[in-house]
């Protein structure tokens, strides 16, 4: 079985972003980038799927600038076999992903695409779901456990009500949430390794895929300064601050 594993080239998640002074996005000068951390899980638990003999191959696609490649070549050192590049400069949006990793998962025939929930850019949390609807094939969204056997894959998922715990035939689509695993860190004889596997350039034009934006940001701003909290002496107090403050 081959396992697909989309990736996303996003602001370091220890980085504090910085908004543009126009209010128009995100200034990405100079400012760190990294793997999405949920796309990292994803990673770590396709690798563990295939050291458990359940999977034969590890394809790693991103769609992104040329300087994505470091991030496929971050999966790759991590175990990945093989990356695409689906390389643009345009920002593009879940459904264009979806419709893209479509094209791809028809060309490779994977047994499972395996991606993050959401990445921490945008917390769209779409493309999985737009993806199993495009390709018609079962989903299992916000995975805590993943156990493939067979011709199936038994996925626990984190709901609002505590786990829930569905059985998909495969192929299928899965996305990981954080507690599904702690991702390896790269060693260097694998990280000087990753130079050597093979990397696929493309571009969106070569899966007949538009990427136009149907959404505009009107504008970006920072989060108001959160208030100072204030101390109370006793619950009766803490009763009466929140009745004055009408919230009670």
């Amino acid at each position: 079985m081959k396992i697909l594993v989309p990736v996303k080239r996003v602001i370091d998640y220890n980085v504090k972003p910085r908004v543009k002074a126009d209010g128009s996005g995100v200034d990405l000068a100079n400012v760190k980038m990294s793997m999405n951390p949920f796309d990292e899980i994803a990673v770590e638990e396709a690798i563990r799927l295939k050291e458990a003999g359940k999977a034969e191959e590890i394809i790693a696609v991103s769609i992104g600038p040329a300087k994505a490649q470091e991030t496929l070549r971050t999966a790759l050192a991590m175990g990945a076999d093989r990356a695409i590049l689906v390389e643009t400069d345009d920002a593009v949006e879940p459904l264009a992903v979806a419709k893209i990793l479509k094209a791809i998962a028809a060309e490779e025939e994977p047994g499972l695409v395996m991606l993050g929930k959401q990445a921490i850019d945008d917390d769209s949390n779409q493309t999985g779901q737009m993806l199993a609807a495009l390709m018609g094939r079962p989903q299992g969204t916000f995975a805590n456990t993943v156990e493939v056997d067979g011709d199936s894959v038994t996925v626990k998922r984190e709901v609002d009500g505590g786990l829930q715990t569905v059985k998909l035939t495969l192929p299928a689509i899965v996305t990981t949430d954080l507690r599904l695993n702690e991702p390896r860190y790269a060693s260097l004889p694998n990280i000087m390794k990753a130079k050597k596997k093979p990397l696929e350039t493309k571009s969106p034009a070569d899966y007949g895929v538009d990427t136009a934006l149907r959404l505009t940001t009107t504008n970006v701003s920072e989060p108001p300064v959160r208030q100072a909290g204030e101390k109370v002496e006793d619950v009766d107090a803490l009763v009466a601050k929140i009745k004055a403050l009408g919230i009670a």
